[in-house]
């Protein structure tokens, strides 16, 4: 007979034993993540590249104080990734999750895309995601499984549809997609390259989501939900679940995949 206490929700979703790493943990999804991971138990450093923003998602959202490490952190500095670890380890011990949520995009017009907004979106969403995962292996314990997800998007497998963006200025563009395409990509390669140290490395691609506290345009969300075939956008709340699953003991063997939470609107 089976040991029914290898089922048990705690441990097979709870994260008690992780101190998992979070990246862009000032904005809407990674605040999200933070909380989610925080009531599975986990200890957590939530990092963000802007400060003001961090420390007012934390006091908003009412995160434990002794179980939260809050870090400024520019993920596209080499040196500043360093020492978010160290802080990391100096309060919690070893980081045994990292969270790569860290991402930003620009909206204008691709004809009029400068170099030097075209080279902070590849920094970020890119090179950002690639010190974090590097640092988090060179760190690692062989002792203890590992687990990395990289927060990609749909749109790093499809096109956004031009014809939705009838009252919202925020049209996504050409180098957002391509990095979160190539953030799927890294997430193939190190799921192989990072298994001999004993890291999972999985991600997550998520469609549209509804913004709470500034609601995209009522024709986008109306267009977007036409488009999809649930009908509508994400709500914030429903993309964390795959997060934490995928740093759970539940997803023990999975490695290399990317989970697209958009309500199938890449299925059609």
């Amino acid at each position: 007979m089976q040991n029914c206490d290898l089922y048990s929700l705690k441990d097979m979703f709870g994260l008690d034993e992780h101190v998992v790493m979070v990246t862009g943990a000032g904005g809407q999804i990674g605040g999200e993540i933070v909380t989610a991971a925080l009531g599975l138990g986990a200890r957590v450093v939530a990092s963000d590249a802007n400060e003001e923003m961090l420390v007012k998602r934390a006091s908003s959202t009412g995160w434990a104080n002794d179980r939260v490490l809050l870090v400024p952190c520019d993920v596209r500095r080499k040196d500043q990734v360093h020492d978010l670890f160290t802080q990391g380890e100096q309060k919690f011990g070893e980081v045994t999750a990292l969270v790569n949520n860290a991402g930003v995009s620009v909206f204008e017009p691709f004809l009029e895309r400068d170099e030097t907004a075209f080279d902070w979106v590849m920094d970020v969403n890119l090179k950002g995601t690639f010190w974090c995962i590097r640092e988090f292996i060179e760190r690692s314990d062989k002792v203890h499984k590992g687990r990395i997800v990289n927060v990609a998007s749909h749109y790093g497998l499809v096109s956004p549809d031009p014809r939705i963006y009838t009252d919202c200025a925020r049209r996504n563009s050409e180098v957002y997609g391509a990095t979160k395409a190539g953030v799927i990509q890294m997430t193939k390669y190190f799921a192989v390259h990072a298994a001999e140290y004993g890291v999972n490395v999985n991600a997550i691609a998520p469609g549209g989501v509804r913004n709470p506290w500034s609601p995209q345009g009522d024709d986008f969300q109306q267009n977007y939900g036409f488009r999809n075939p649930m009908g509508r956008m994400a709500e914030l709340d429903e993309i964390p679940g795959a997060v934490v699953f995928l740093l759970s003991q539940a997803a023990s063997y999975i490695n290399g995949q990317t989970i697209v939470i958009d309500g199938g609107a890449t299925a059609w």
